[in-house]
């Protein structure tokens, strides 16, 4: 373990111990401190701060290299240390960013976290940042970036792998778990991108445009439950603009609403070069500069920052008011305690079994099966033979992404996972590449004859394409999920459709497998495969997982976190709103994204926000609706009636019937994961408070609970409503 050595000169010894007696090594205890404890904690906080020089400040607030600010030595304040990423800890780089082949980089590669919001299960969502915590602990870090909340808008956002929902509500619930499981490690969490970093295109410049009740009721939800239900202790500001201002320094998001209105005690960490104005950067609430002006790769200037030297030239000319700086180096010094930076921590560990274990199950639960037609789960004993097609098969993805690369210690590929639970025998399980990742993205017709061959002479076809992880310079931009560049379309690149559509009429046993960030075009062959699964990106075990549901060693029970269209132009963000926005993109559908969008307008999805099949079957009976003061209890029977045991989610949505101003057709409010031997029965109680029911009137800029009737459905998707109530206010 990489541990923080400090130097701490003798002037300022007795200030520093008395300022480490906050800093347990149980970080648990350190969470919520008493009033008067976090009195004096500010005031000896005001105590060190009176101590720096303005140079020793203005370190503290900027880059000092690829992943680290500044730190103050003759004080004894180290410099804090980040790391990449939202499913596993990045490799370890040099100050120049340059990989560090000298130290074991290594970390347990989770599944993506749209992998881990399709599992539905909060106590997953803590165990996952957990695994993150721990490990970036073990690894000298001090703050981890991620989780990544943004509203998955469109599915060619590049980095959709790397966000969870179309929906603010599950967003919320999954990002505070990961965010309590990550700080319980005593590391901070770095809530990101704020904010509507919806598109990569552009990115850096692109201004979105979208109103106050789009703001309030969508893309804004995720981050105060972060911020007010998580205890987030560090945010990421978003590269973006915001109604023409820097996400990253932008005076409403970060000082009235973030800073103010939420209540945010921590530090607004800048993504990388993100900051774009010296005196914006100041007074605009970022707290730590991060990135810096690379002039060749490789080479870096980390003084080349906006606020470095032209901050402590504009303090000493009287342009800016010192308070600035000290309001910046006060919230860091905050976070440094909170994590406990001056004091002794906990041992961190890695790659343990336990962490393989939430590996394994995340990837399990969050498999959706979108169709099954009678094919699975497939009997192992009484099956033959198997053709696995198809690059993604083989294919490693934990290194691609971006920002999002991780150096695994090993990675179960789909084929090695099938040979685990099936059988290791190559005539048992036969591979076809199928088709090759290339440029072009054109279909090979030799490779779709040799897969065609091999699908003929076996029992099934599974064929595992789908998406990529990669980078613009190595791949067609149809093919990828990375940082940086979003997709052009959502069909499936290098010829997979002839492919598909060649294996089934060889095959009728034929089940696709997609990997990916989001939705896929199945159009031409969705009627004739008998199963579909989306996997996403499962992570360092997601082989075994796929085998274990595949062969029924595990019931799926993975469930939609957003619509699949049939076509992309069903979108709201493409056929009412902009996608991608150039100098400006206008987020014109409002509040209607998503399943808001097709619920409302009554739009056919390919499959439904919430949807995933299981091998059992769930009967939903007795429910019961009843105010209790200014909450509303919702309760009712589950009963898994099939003759395996499995797992249902239990979605909660809410209808206002008679709203003065235009609401969507349901939102879904609350959701259980619910765990049942076969034949077993629950009762099930959750609680909707009156946040539930209202909605954002952007005239008066409140939250609004007007009087009348509200109808709660309760069911396993969207679209499958298995019970009705109502309620009035």
């Amino acid at each position: 373990m990489i541990k923080h050595f400090l130097k701490i000169s003798s002037g300022v010894f007795a200030l520093m111990i008395a300022f480490s007696t906050h800093a347990q090594t149980n970080h648990k205890t350190t969470k919520h401190l008493p009033k008067s404890d976090e009195k004096r904690l500010s005031a000896k906080i005001d105590s060190l701060v009176s101590l720096m020089t303005l140079e020793e400040k203005v370190s503290m607030i900027k880059s000092a290299s690829a992943f680290t600010n500044g730190g103050v030595p003759r004080l004894g304040i180290p410099e804090i240390v980040m790391s990449d990423g939202p499913h596993g800890v990045r490799h370890e780089v040099n100050r120049d960013w340059s990989r560090n082949e000298k130290v074991d980089s290594r970390a347990t590669f989770l599944p993506a976290e749209i992998a881990l919001a399709s599992t539905w299960n909060k106590d997953l969502a803590y165990k996952y940042g957990t695994v993150l915590g721990t490990e970036a602990k073990h690894r000298g870090k001090d703050i981890i970036l991620g989780p990544g909340i943004n509203i998955v808008r469109s599915p060619l956002n590049g980095r959709n792998f790397e966000y969870m929902s179309e929906d603010p509500y599950l967003i919320s619930v999954m990002g505070v778990g990961y965010v309590k499981g990550v700080q319980d490690q005593g590391i901070s969490a770095c809530v990101k991108h704020y904010l509507a970093n919806n598109q990569e295109t552009k990115r850096q410049e692109v201004d979105v445009l979208m109103d106050e009740r789009a703001l309030r009721e969508i893309y804004l939800p995720g981050f105060k439950a972060a911020v007010q239900k998580g205890n987030a202790y560090t945010i990421m500001g978003a590269y973006n603009k915001f109604r023409g201002q820097y996400c990253t320094h932008n005076e409403y998001l970060i000082n009235k609403v973030l800073k103010g209105e939420m209540g945010f005690k921590g530090a607004v960490i800048s993504d990388w070069s993100a900051v774009q104005n010296t005196m914006q950067a100041l007074k605009f609430g970022t707290d730590i500069e991060m990135g810096t002006e690379m002039r060749n790769w490789g080479n870096w200037n980390f003084n080349k920052v906006f606020m470095g030297d032209t901050a402590i030239s504009l303090v000493k000319a009287g342009v800016v008011d010192v308070s600035y700086i000290d309001a910046k180096v006060k919230r860091i010094l905050w976070v440094m305690h909170k994590i406990n930076m001056f004091g002794k921590r906990t041992p961190g560990a890695i790659n343990t079994p336990e962490h393989q274990k939430v590996a394994l199950n995340v990837a399990e639960e969050g498999i959706v099966l979108l169709k099954n037609n009678n094919i699975l789960p497939l009997k192992k004993d009484a099956l033959k033979s198997i053709a696995v097609i198809g690059d993604n098969a083989v294919r490693l993805q934990a290194e691609g992404g971006g920002s999002a690369q991780v150096l695994a210690y090993y990675e179960i590929t789909p084929l090695k996972g099938l040979r685990n639970v099936y059988a290791p025998d190559t005539q048992k399980v036969s591979f076809s590449q199928g088709y090759v990742v290339k440029k072009d993205g054109t279909a090979d017709p030799q490779l779709i004859a040799e897969a065609v061959k091999a699908a003929s002479e076996a029992e099934v076809a599974i064929v595992i394409g789908g998406f990529v992880h990669g980078y613009t310079n190595e791949w067609n931009d149809k093919a990828f999920d990375s940082e940086g560049a979003d997709k052009k379309d959502i069909k499936l690149p290098f010829g997979q459709d002839e492919l598909i559509k060649a294996v089934v009429k060889a095959n009728p046993n034929t089940i696709v497998v997609l990997l990916g960030g989001s939705a896929s075009d199945m159009s031409q062959w969705v009627n004739d495969v008998k199963a579909i699964a989306q996997v996403w990106y499962p992570g360092m075990e997601g082989g075994n997982a796929l085998a274990n549901i595949l062969f029924g060693k595990t019931n799926p029970s993975g469930k939609l976190p957003v619509t699949f269209p049939k076509q992309l132009s069903d979108m709201p963000s493409h056929s009412i709103g902009e996608f991608p926005g150039d100098s400006t993109v206008n987020y014109k559908e409002g509040i209607f994204v998503g399943y808001r969008h097709f619920d409302t307008h009554h739009i056919e999805p390919l499959f439904p926000f919430g949807h995933g099949l299981s091998y059992t079957q769930f009967a939903f009976s007795n429910l019961h609706v009843q105010k209790q003061g200014e909450n509303v209890l919702v309760s009712l029977s589950l009963k898994n009636t099939g003759k395996v045991d499995g797992a249902e989610v239990v979605q909660v949505y809410v209808s206002d019937e008679q709203a003065s101003v235009e609401r969507p057709k349901q939102e879904l409010k609350a959701f259980e994961k619910v765990f049942l031997k076969a034949g077993e029965s629950k009762n099930i109680s959750l609680t909707l408070g009156k946040e539930a029911f209202q909605f954002f009137d952007d005239k008066k800029l409140d939250w609004v609970l007007e009087a009348g009737k509200f109808t709660i459905n309760v069911g396993s998707s969207s679209k499958e409503i298995k019970l009705k109530g109502a309620v009035s206010f």
